[in-house]
């Protein structure tokens, strides 16, 4: 390393320093990338799952603009509501079943409020009725777009222990909504919006105290904690921040907020490189090499979306989650004696261990899960 070099490593070091100790402990993974050429900067935990919560509502969004971009939906057209989305948990705007709203609205009130129902509406109506033949569509999906550790089990984010991503996959999944859809980025950014009488505003708090901050999305449930995906301008570049499991709302924008800072500082200075840890309690000392961009196929054109169901491969079954490898072996040895078929182990992220067998058409795994219950073998299948 050259003096100049040093120079700037030892003006970066004391941001990275600080932020980690301020902030140790207090959220499970953050990532800060640049927006324009997928490049990470800064990775802590950005490959460990967790339940990405109301995020998941990116992907939903992604899907709706595909619809129309390519004439399935218009902005003017009006959704049905049904039983199944007005009685989605809150947050959710108390749609009543049998009523309609507009495409736009529905847009809005994913991006700004984060509505369940609403997610709900446009899950069905966009996918023959069923959100969970949806969810398949958006994991689907999610893998052409190089999301590797994403599963999908409904639109809206709402619990689910299958139902996990990354904060590398978040950040990909949305530079994948600005590179593929850049006329339906101006959604999430708005500040607030009136719907029936009443005012919501949006909890990305960064919109209003963070300098060139123009989106995204906010998330929130009891196992997922808060998380922020953060976008910002500034000095010709363009970044995005991802933090995953912050235990209040304070510090996920407190992290988003240095998360963008070091970013910008790295760049502005013409020090490119990426600093990762493999916990939120330390920071290595020494920069590590640029790297490749977040993933190649970033720079690709937006997926074809098909919308009729895969005839193999994209479906599995799911014989339990267990809390130590011991058991979840176990239970591989059982199904490969009993059922003939090779399960693999999957790790959570979560202190948990799934047992599964995928790579299946639905009706291999419906096959194999009706004999898995039938030798007295509780599972289900996923997609």
């Amino acid at each position: 390393m050259n003096s100049m070099e040093m120079r700037k490593f030892l003006f970066v070091l004391p941001l990275i320093f600080s932020c980690a100790v301020a902030n140790a402990a207090n959220y499970r993974a953050a990532l800060v990338a640049d927006m324009n050429t997928g490049r990470v900067l800064v990775a802590e935990n950005a490959k460990q799952q967790n339940y990405p919560a109301s995020l998941t509502k990116i992907m939903t969004l992604y899907l709706t603009f595909d619809a129309l971009e390519h004439g399935r939906l218009h902005l003017d057209d009006y959704l049905i509501v049904s039983n199944n989305a007005a009685s989605a948990a809150p947050v959710k705007l108390g749609l009543t079943a049998g009523t309609k709203i507009r495409v736009e609205d529905a847009i809005i009130a994913l991006a700004v409020y984060s509505a369940n129902d609403v997610a709900r509406v446009l899950a069905e109506n966009l996918k023959g009725g069923k959100e969970q033949t949806f969810a398949s569509l958006m994991t689907r999906v999610a893998r052409e777009i190089g999301l590797s550790q994403t599963n999908f089990e409904n639109s809206s984010g709402l619990p689910d222990d299958d139902h996990l991503s990354t904060a590398r996959d978040i950040a990909l999944l949305s530079m994948a909504v600005y590179k593929h859809f850049p006329q339906y980025w101006k959604y999430f950014g708005i500040k607030s919006w009136t719907y029936n009488g009443k005012t919501y505003s949006n909890g990305n708090r960064l919109l209003e105290t963070y300098p060139g901050c123009d989106g995204m999305k906010t998330g929130y449930t009891n196992k997922s904690k808060y998380s922020l995906v953060a976008t910002a301008k500034r000095g010709g570049h363009h970044l995005i921040s991802v933090v995953l499991g912050a235990e209040t709302k304070d510090v996920r924008s407190d992290v988003a907020a240095d998360m963008l800072n070091r970013g910008f500082a790295m760049l502005d200075r013409g020090a490119p490189m990426v600093v990762k840890n493999t916990s939120t309690t330390s920071v290595h000392s020494e920069p590590a090499p640029v790297t490749s961009p977040i993933v190649q196929k970033y720079a690709s054109d937006a997926p074809k979306i098909q919308y009729a169901p895969s005839a193999v491969g994209g479906v599995g079954v799911q014989f339990g989650a267990f809390s130590t490898t011991d058991a979840a072996n176990s239970m591989v040895a059982r199904i490969k004696g009993t059922l003939g078929a090779a399960a693999h182990i999957e790790p959570t992220g979560t202190g948990l261990y799934r047992v599964r067998v995928t790579g299946l058409s639905e009706s291999a795994a419906q096959n194999l899960k009706n004999r898995g219950i039938a030798a007295g073998i509780d599972c289900y299948v996923f997609h």
